[in-house]
């Protein structure tokens, strides 16, 4: 006999609306550690004496609490791995902050002479980030619709909410570990919004299928348990092939991809989490309190 996750889905929630409670709350009272894409910064451009290569200049910066800074070599060969031209992007910093990091620079990479220095603005502005927003809201009303016509309005809810709670565990977890967002956090976002459903709709095509022959001796909580246990191999296998390949790029992806593989790995952990044991109770929950058990059956149609 399978463990319930109906029967206990009380636990997962119980344990969901905790974390959310305190993600939600360090969000609003710690907020969130916004990149030089939503902050601006200040852009460097260097010409060094002798080449120089990104892991020696960010060795400098990450003295300086720089260590998320983007740097760029002035080379047209993607496989160079040293460049006499730099061009390094920082956070805001003060001009004398700027002068001990350039010192310190010329000390320990080597002598340059400075082409460029400059403050810039912030490169997604709000109106980019309305249009993110935007975005993710408007795929959750299209996934209502698909899923709906697909199968039934109560399908697609559970499915929404499941997945605003992938979108809340992802921005708690930035929010609690103060890790930096940038322009890509956002294209991971829109990702794990993608992936997540994807996990959702396998659950439940076959609890669609069992509900076509589910019997009156078999009460709904069994048919959606049974349902999630033979998906469970298949949720199992996606889930661990893409997390090996995300952690594969979080370890030695290098600096600036770290954030955008770490929003990956959260969000994936997190949508096999609520497509597995949040969604099927959901549904479940949803279907039993909206029709007598009697009269539950199959009102899907086959697509």
């Amino acid at each position: 006999m399978y463990f319930s996750i109906v029967k206990n889905a009380k636990i997962f929630f119980s344990i969901t609306i905790i974390f959310l409670l305190i993600g939600i709350g360090s969000m609003f009272t710690r907020g969130f550690n916004l990149g030089i894409d939503f902050t601006g910064g200040t852009i460097m451009d260097l010409e060094f004496t002798n080449p120089a290569s990104i892991n020696q200049v960010r060795e400098v910066l990450k003295e300086h609490d720089l260590g998320n800074s983007v740097i760029q070599l002035g080379t047209s060969d993607a496989t160079a791995s040293e460049s006499k031209s730099v061009l390094i992007r920082t956070g805001v910093i003060s001009d004398d902050e700027r002068r001990v990091v350039m010192e310190d620079m010329k000390s320990k990479v080597g002598d340059y002479s400075v082409l460029r220095v400059e403050q810039v603005g912030a490169t997604v502005g709000n109106e980019l980030v309305q249009q993110a927003v935007i975005a993710i809201v408007l795929s959750w009303v299209l996934m209502i619709i698909y899923i709906t016509i697909r199968f039934e309005f109560k399908f697609a809810i559970a499915a929404i909410i499941a997945l605003i709670i992938d979108v809340l565990v992802t921005l708690s977890w930035f929010s609690l570990a103060k890790m930096e967002m940038d322009s890509s956090f956002v294209a991971a976002l829109l990702t794990v919004v993608g992936y997540s459903v994807n996990g959702t709709i396998v659950v439940f095509d076959r609890i669609r299928e069992n509900l076509k022959r589910h019997r009156r001796s078999e009460s709904l909580g069994d048919m959606v348990d049974n349902s999630i246990w033979q998906t469970m191999a298949r949720s199992l296998y996606t889930v661990a092939t893409s997390l090996v390949a995300v952690i594969a790029i979080f370890l030695f992806g290098g600096e600036t991809i770290h954030n955008f593989s770490f929003a990956m790995m959260v969000g994936f952990g997190s949508g096999a989490y609520t497509s597995t044991l949040l969604a099927g109770p959901m549904w479940s929950f949803f279907k039993e309190h909206s029709e007598p058990q009697g009269k539950i059956q199959s009102k899907t149609k086959v697509v």
